[in-house]
């Protein structure tokens, strides 16, 4: 699949994901086999406003690539300058947000309030793109509620003003996370633009993965929650894709390894107490598949330093040893 000037083959992508697509966690998801890595939001306002969490948001690591800085906001002008200075930090690519539904995020008109605003979001998507020379892309959801479906036209009008991919979240704002994904939402935008389109919700498994390509006709596939705990499914995916061969599950000692590896490279880029507080929750996805194993995950809301979190891992593995581990 190719992206204006950016290949991305096989096409398996790292979804834009507040609080997990890192630097840490793009480096992990980039080594286990997804050919592009997104950032996590960044929002225009604020970097405009000379954020210094938005312009960290931003940082790569020396030779990270393909990967896309995603911006947020519906103000053009913001929008546009924004998209400059995420090419100036190193993007391949700028993505643009109308998937979020976080009430913090649309009571400004952002995220996916702007599926409800079509004017106003072809004016972001044509700032932005005359504004850079890296390929924009946007990911939306396919409306904001089932009665009002705005994905499949949305995606026609950007392409003309210059969009070079879609990615969709085919659920609706309303859906929020709660309804199943409904994959005949990414079919839609596929048969109103020429650009490629890639599919995300509730993709689990490599055969997922292929069987919404070949239902929809989508070019890629984009892999959020269903990484939480498993980067693993990169790897799996791409190899299923590109041979047919089922790759087998990691086992306990290489999920300890990882979350392990994990956590100490989100302390050194965030800092300790930073890094335990985001790590918090990823942890639980990394210490599950055992008999009690929610006494584990459990602890995990109390850490608070390097040594406690290492500990428990230490210590789940003992317990993972004796053991069968019910992987997903």
């Amino acid at each position: 699949m190719q992206i204006g000037s950016v290949l991305i083959d096989p096409p398996v992508i790292l979804a834009p994901m507040a609080g997990v697509s890192n630097l840490a966690y793009r480096a992990i998801a980039r080594e286990q086999g997804a050919r592009l890595c997104i950032t996590e939001m960044v929002n225009a306002n604020a970097l405009m406003h000379k954020s210094a969490k938005s312009f960290r948001l931003m940082e790569l690591d020396p030779g990270e690539t393909p990967v896309g800085i995603q911006i947020a906001g519906s103000d053009p002008t913001l929008m546009a300058e924004a998209a400059w200075q995420a090419q100036q930090q190193g993007a391949d690519l700028i993505d643009i947000n109308m998937g979020c539904p976080v009430p913090k995020v649309i009571k400004n008109g952002d995220g996916s309030a702007l599926l409800n605003d079509r004017d106003k979001a072809i004016s972001v998507v044509k700032e932005v793109v005359s504004r850079v020379s890296v390929p924009v892309t946007v990911k939306m959801r396919a409306g904001w509620d089932h009665t009002s479906i705005t994905a499949p036209a949305l995606a026609e009008a950007f392409e003309r003003v210059g969009v070079k991919a879609i990615f969709v979240h085919a659920r609706t704002r309303d859906d929020l996370y709660a309804r199943p994904a409904n994959w005949e939402f990414i079919r839609q935008v596929k048969e109103h633009v020429g650009i490629p389109v890639v599919g995300n919700g509730d993709i689990k498994t490599p055969q997922d993965a292929v069987k919404m390509m070949e239902m929809t006709g989508a070019d890629g596939v984009m892999i959020g929650r269903s990484s939480f705990g498993d980067p693993w499914i990169f790897k799996r995916m791409s190899e299923f894709m590109e041979t047919g061969r089922h790759l087998a599950p990691p086992g306990a000692s290489e999920r300890a390894e990882m979350a392990r590896f994990h956590l100490r490279r989100l302390v050194s880029v965030k800092g300790e107490a930073v890094g335990i507080r985001q790590m918090r929750q990823q942890l639980t996805w990394y210490l599950h598949g055992t008999p009690e194993s929610n006494v584990f995950r459990n602890r995990c809301y109390s850490l608070n330093t390097l040594e406690e979190a290492e500990n428990l891992i230490r210590e789940w593995m003992d317990h993972a040893q004796n053991e069968e581990l019910s992987w997903i």
